[in-house]
């Protein structure tokens, strides 16, 4: 295979999506897997009345003039803050075109005549006045001591587009780079599109024929009409149409091509998803599985053990070089640590290189699986070379280019810090990775069981390979004893001598508790890791 063959092979692989979905009584957890690597984890709460995208009709509470801003009472303990310029350009139309519907006139949209664009930089005071009820959409769901973020733009996002009611823009997603495509997307529109509807055509709608835009655009002019609807029946404020369940939206912002599989273990919503994507691509129908195992399904996938292992203060990445993840209000700080990693053929600045460069794709990876917002610090092993500086700075951005979220990524500082922004919409996700100690009862705290093997290999690893440590001895409970040493010639301890090329003693210690081990030198002096 010739230099140019095998550059076309590198360039057409494409990574692999499974979507695996465990659903219990009080939530649906969602995660998503790339070449089996777990990379979003998402928590759905079945009775969740505030998710990003529900459309409300709110009453205002207090206007905040220093802020140019007011608070909104939409049913949650913490009024919903909405801001002047979360109004949108044609507050006065939606808010005249309210005020006919909750009098009772029948009035379609698109012989409505809409009001010329609230001015940029005008008060809040003039718009609104307390007591008013007003269309609002949530854009950022409650997280910690804060109330839900709003806006009165409300807009709904389907497949293929995202429909604006009082507007007539259609504006085309910038990742569509024909000229000729772009134009023949707008055109298209423009003939099928009602008037007083504003659209922005996505970046998977590049292609695609009229009938498929059609049917999108139709499914979501019918749920505004139906915010129309439930708005007539309403004497005070609630909640009149609910944005689709998560595992919807991922699957209608994710599906593509490269998507595998959907595995999911409960047959309603099994149902519901296989329904789904009959819809919006009924090629890719027959990827949904019912998983019918008697092992949990996250167990099955190799999920349970994953979320163990990438949740957590410490992260591990591999040979050593470890992640610190601490969470504060203000922000979020990641330490790269490169443990015992070192390559003498290396110099020290090559050897810091490498590590960031470990370091960056994990952290890339740990933003999304934690869903983590605002502002990120990362502290890079410090790089004294403009040159790798660069390098470290260009990796990440590529190793954040699958990231969803709206996100900024600044050059790394001279002390080697670099800093992210990062879109928060929801709270992050959170693990309790720590499980009770068996021998004090939850006293005290202990690494996850599940990865307590992986552990152990990889203190032998660094000891026999990276320390040349030769006559090694393992000490550990009966127990683990027995499962490191059963089946002889076919055991776990044989595997990892073949596997690392040297011997090594495995020693019961009665008097250990279960996950409790040791190593010693040829001296019989114990090894501080």
């Amino acid at each position: 295979m010739s230099e140019e063959q095998q550059q076309e092979v590198v360039e057409v692989k494409t990574v692999t999506r499974d979507l695996v979905i465990n659903s219990h009584a009080s939530e649906v957890d969602i995660a998503l897997l790339e070449d089996n690597t777990l990379v979003e984890l998402h928590r759905e709460k079945t009775n969740n009345q505030f998710a990003v995208g529900d459309v409300y009709l709110g009453r205002v509470k207090k206007l905040l003039p220093g802020l140019n801003a007011a608070f909104v009472d939409v049913g949650y303990p913490k009024e919903a803050f909405l801001h002047y310029l979360d109004l949108g350009l044609q507050a006065h139309s939606m808010l005249k075109y309210k005020k006919k519907i909750l009098g009772g006139e029948d009035l379609p949209m698109d012989k409505f005549k809409l009001d010329p664009d609230l001015p940029k930089n005008g008060k809040i005071a003039d718009i609104l006045n307390v007591g008013d009820l007003i269309p609002v959409q949530i854009a950022k769901e409650p997280i910690h001591t804060k109330g839900p973020r709003i806006t009165a733009e409300v807009s709904f996002a389907g497949r293929y587009l995202v429909l604006v009611p009082f507007s007539n823009r259609i504006s085309v997603s910038q990742k569509i780079r024909s000229s000729e495509e772009r134009n023949r997307l707008r055109r298209l529109i423009q003939s099928i599109k009602p008037n007083n509807y504003g659209v922005i055509i996505r970046t998977v709608a590049e292609g695609k024929k009229v009938a498929e835009l059609d049917a999108d655009l139709r499914s979501l002019i019918a749920k505004w009409e139906q915010c129309i609807i439930e708005m007539k029946k309403m004497t005070t404020y609630g909640r009149m149409v609910s944005e689709m369940d998560q595992t919807s939206v991922m699957l209608r912002d994710l599906l593509n091509e490269s998507f595998n599989n959907i595995h999911v273990n409960d047959e309603k919503l099994y149902e519901e998803i296989q329904n789904y994507i009959r819809t919006i691509a009924p090629q890719k129908a027959e990827i949904v599985q019912l998983y019918k195992g008697k092992e949990p399904i996250f167990d099955y996938y190799n999920v349970a053990k994953q979320i163990k292992g990438f949740f957590g203060k410490i992260v591990t990445i591999k040979n050593g070089v470890y992640l610190v993840i601490e969470h504060t209000e203000a922000m979020h700080v990641i330490d790269v640590n490169s443990g015992h990693r070192v390559n003498k053929e290396n110099s020290p600045e090559l050897n810091a290189l490498q590590v960031n460069l470990d370091a960056a794709k994990e952290i890339a990876r740990q933003l999304r699986l934690r869903d983590m917002g605002g502002i990120i610090i990362v502290d890079f092993i410090d790089l004294h070379e403009a040159k790798h500086r660069q390098e470290l700075y260009e990796a990440l951005v590529e190793a954040m280019a699958n990231d969803r979220a709206k996100h900024t990524i600044l050059p790394p500082t001279k002390f080697g810090l670099i800093q992210i922004t990062r879109q928060r919409v929801r709270p992050e996700t959170e693990v309790q990775v720590q499980e009770k100690c068996p021998v004090c009862d939850g006293e005290g705290k202990i690494r996850p069981a599940i990865l307590y093997i992986d552990e152990i290999e990889d203190h032998l690893k660094y000891l026999l390979v990276d320390q040349n440590e030769n006559h090694l001895t393992l000490q550990v409970h009966p127990f683990i004893y027995s499962y490191l040493c059963i089946d002889g010639l076919f055991s776990i301890r044989r595997k990892w001598m073949k596997k690392y090329g040297k011997k090594f003693k495995v020693q019961a210690m009665p008097e250990f508790h279960m996950l409790q081990y040791n190593f010693l030198n040829a001296n019989g002096d114990d090894i501080k890791l």
